[in-house]
């Protein structure tokens, strides 16, 4: 394959468009700057309770007319019945008479041998045969691996796995629940070399992954220095969903242990989620509803005003009950390259992005304690800021920089499509670049 051939893609992903997936929307406008055909295939379709919110790049790149939307499937049995029949006529031509053996007992598993799974198949029937099938979380790859073995779409196959696919997901299905996948994918990438390790542990041959880390544009990310501010009020900022994973309670209980000491404190965590009204109550009974304001979901835009307005970050990410683990956090890369200090924990794949003691400090999960101690040395000594501020930017254009990952993504895609290419030496030159 020479440099200069377009490669028609296929991002296979739960829904489109989510707001939270700005890093998906990343990988996609990369592609398409550089000259690629990437087409969207929401399997679920839109997401739910849909109010037309989108980040401002799929309007600027017109993605939703790059998006193939299922069918919606009616929620009671005989409709989708009689809509689904009509659809297996209707697209006959295109090949749905391949679907019928997704229902032979024992073949496929209940994701897959469901009318639902049907529907799903119509958008992907009608351009089904791709260079790359890219499936943007480790959940999507069984489903797309079964329609591949029915014919209904073609392509490599990459998967990348992101977190919950390779924690939660695990738990939930077993430690085989991959097996067909690492002997059929191609390739598989991960965000970080914490879920490399445990894909490799579940079975992953190490020779067919590698870390790809999750980009970030950095231009968008203006770097501050931070000061102690002349008016003495210090602004601690979290943005996150409001879910357990995220472990903003002990934020919240970190802040508690130090506003009698330190009553020139704001904590403005920035989301929204299922925990709302838990925080909302605990903020209630610590007291401390004067210097903790719950600031709900923002855009993008108002995100970058609030982390100038701020002059620490707190991510203090647990592992929940259910397994669920984070990769290195999204919004504390954006912090980092804005100059903020951070305060994290020694959780998932953030120890590859936050240096303890120089961008900032990693404490222990579920332990306020430890946070509120960390806090109260980036109060007591404002000069460090500065430093941590510069390491932390300077970390993050070095291993974060969306134009570097996506020229890497442009090379992994070629590279597996490349058969002349010796596998070994292949995944041998793209560990180089990626300096694995």
């Amino acid at each position: 394959m020479t440099d200069n051939t377009t490669m028609k893609i296929a991002f296979i992903v739960w829904r489109f468009p989510i707001l939270s997936e700005a890093f998906i929307l990343n990988q996609i406008t990369g592609l398409i700057d550089r000259g690629h055909d990437v087409r969207i295939h929401p399997i679920n379709g839109l997401p739910k309770n849909y109010t037309g919110k989108i980040h401002p790049v799929v309007e600027e790149y017109q993605l939703m007319k790059r998006t193939y939307f299922p069918p919606t499937v009616p929620e009671k049995f005989f409709p989708r019945l009689i809509k689904g029949l009509g659809l297996f006529l209707k697209n006959l031509n295109r090949g749905s008479w391949k679907t019928l053996q997704f229902f032979q007992p024992g073949k496929y598993d209940a994701e897959v041998a469901t009318l639902k799974s049907f529907y799903r198949t119509v958008a992907l029937l009608q351009d089904g045969s791709y260079d790359i099938i890219h499936c943007q979380f480790g959940t999507l790859a069984p489903i797309a691996l079964a329609y591949r073995d029915a014919n209904i779409i073609q392509g490599k196959l990459i998967t990348t796995f992101r977190g919950i696919d390779i924690s939660k997901y695990v738990q939930e299905n077993g430690v085989d629940v991959y097996n067909r996948l690492f002997r059929e994918g191609e390739f598989f990438l991960a965000n970080c070399e914490f879920f490399r390790d445990r894909a490799i542990g579940l079975g992953c041959d190490p020779t067919r992954i590698i870390v790809h880390g999750s980009g970030l544009d950095c231009s968008k990310f203006t770097f501050k220095p931070r000061y102690f501010p002349t008016n003495g009020k210090i602004k601690i900022v979290t943005t996150g969903r409001l879910v357990e994973k995220k472990g903003i309670e002990y934020g919240i209980r970190a802040i508690a242990k130090l506003v009698k000491t330190y009553s020139n404190l704001e904590y403005n965590i920035i989301g929204d989620g299922d925990l709302k009204a838990y925080f909302e109550q605990l903020i209630s009974e610590l007291n401390v509803s004067h210097v903790v304001k719950l600031l709900g979901w923002k855009q993008q835009k108002e995100i970058i005003e609030i982390l100038n307005d701020c002059h620490i970050f707190m991510a203090p990410s647990v592992t929940a009950s259910d397994g669920n683990q984070d990769a290195p956090v999204n919004t504390l890369k954006e912090a980092m390259a804005m100059g903020l200090p951070v305060i994290s924990t020694r959780h998932g794949g953030i120890p590859e992005l936050v240096q303890n003691g120089i961008s900032g400090f990693l404490v222990p999960e579920r332990d306020a304690d430890a946070i509120a101690t960390k806090l109260e040395f980036l109060i007591e000594h404002p000069e460090v800021w500065q430093s941590m501020g510069k390491a932390g930017r300077e970390q993050v254009e070095a291993k974060y920089d969306m134009n570097k990952l996506n020229d890497e993504l442009v090379a992994i895609y070629k590279q597996m499509l490349d058969e002349k290419s010796n596998r070994k030496k292949s995944i041998q030159n793209l560990q180089k670049l990626m300096q694995v």
